[in-house]
């Protein structure tokens, strides 16, 4: 009896056309979650192992042919549904326009004392924006004055209100050279790493790469950017305020200042306060890193995610049609 060519598992150690079919649905799903189709390339290269282009190439197309996957033009879904084609490319556009004004912004951050790299992240990192999109900052800071760094950039975040541009200066996630390896690892995380798209720091950002070589395991297929940030460049008051905080002082300064600001964003956690979007507010945050709390949109994403594979990987349609 002969098998149909896409269902042969040939005896080289190619992968059979059912787990790279698995892989292909496990990516589609993640991205599922935001309402973001993808192409064939991006595909790839957030699948969570390597294979043979050909095995992809076969794999997608019997995905297509049994409808548990649509292609519309260059993009591929889980969802018969044209306008997310259209919703995405909107949002490109707009990103690119967004992503021009947080090359702006950093550049005024970047003087900052103690700021070592920035980096976009969310949603933005992914080259989508809406007319709810913020300009979501990934900030690395001087070895163990990160609360220095912190305070200091969000006081002057508090001036952009007085012009209505509050949504260009989202630092909400701190890291300091002291912890460069982040600590949760998941799908999730391993995603905003490698998808930040370093604007300023180019030492620093590839030390933090290097420091997070583990998001291999989790995208063998995706190359972190190193090239694109810009080398840090001297700033007359930055310099001279370092010096003046690089001491027992500036310990003493940056400890009070960690202790403070968790102390107050425990209140608004326990008051159950929420963000602009609807979130409760919440901080994870030590000497070395401060971050949104992974217990609240992170954990819940993951678990979306794991229920959403589950329900599709038990349909017979979407792992053995050929």
């Amino acid at each position: 009896m002969n098998k149909s060519p896409a269902l042969i598992i040939s005896t080289n150690n190619r992968a059979s056309v059912t787990e790279v079919k698995e892989n292909i649905l496990a990516t589609l799903a993640y991205f599922d979650l935001f309402n973001y189709p993808l192409t064939s390339v991006e595909i790839y290269l957030f699948l969570k192992n390597k294979y043979e282009q050909d095995d992809f190439d076969g794999a997608l197309r019997c995905l297509i042919a049994n409808q548990s996957v649509y292609q519309f033009s260059e993009f591929y879904t889980l969802k018969n549904d044209y306008s997310l084609i259209t919703r995405r490319c909107a949002g490109n556009k707009k990103a690119a326009e967004l992503i021009k004004i947080g090359g702006k912004v950093s550049d005024i951050l970047i003087k900052f004392p103690y700021v070592r790299g920035i980096a976009i992240s969310g949603s933005l990192s992914k080259n989508f924006a809406d007319e709810n999109s913020d300009i979501d900052l990934f900030i690395i800071t001087a070895k163990n004055r990160l609360w220095i760094a912190r305070t200091l950039m969000h006081a002057f975040k508090k001036l952009t209100y007085l012009v209505n541009k509050q949504d260009y200066f989202c630092m909400n996630y701190y890291i300091d050279e002291e912890q460069l390896e982040i600590v949760e690892k998941t799908i999730y995380t391993a995603i905003e790493v490698v998808t930040l798209i370093p604007l300023q720091g180019d030492a620093t950002i590839e030390n933090f790469y290097a420091a997070n070589a583990w998001t291999r395991e989790y995208l063998p297929n995706k190359i972190m950017r190193l090239s694109s940030a810009k080398p840090l460049k001297p700033v007359l008051f930055k310099v001279l305020f370092e010096k003046l905080l690089n001491n027992r002082l500036g310990n003493a300064i940056d400890n009070m200042l960690m202790r403070i600001t968790a102390s107050r964003w425990l209140k608004k956690t326990l008051s159950k306060r929420v963000n602009s979007k609807g979130s409760i507010m919440g901080l994870d945050a030590n000497k070395h890193y401060a971050k949104p709390d992974p217990k609240n949109f992170q954990s819940k994403l993951l678990e979306q995610y794991q229920n959403k594979i589950s329900s599709m990987l038990i349909s017979p349609q979407n792992i053995l049609a050929n």
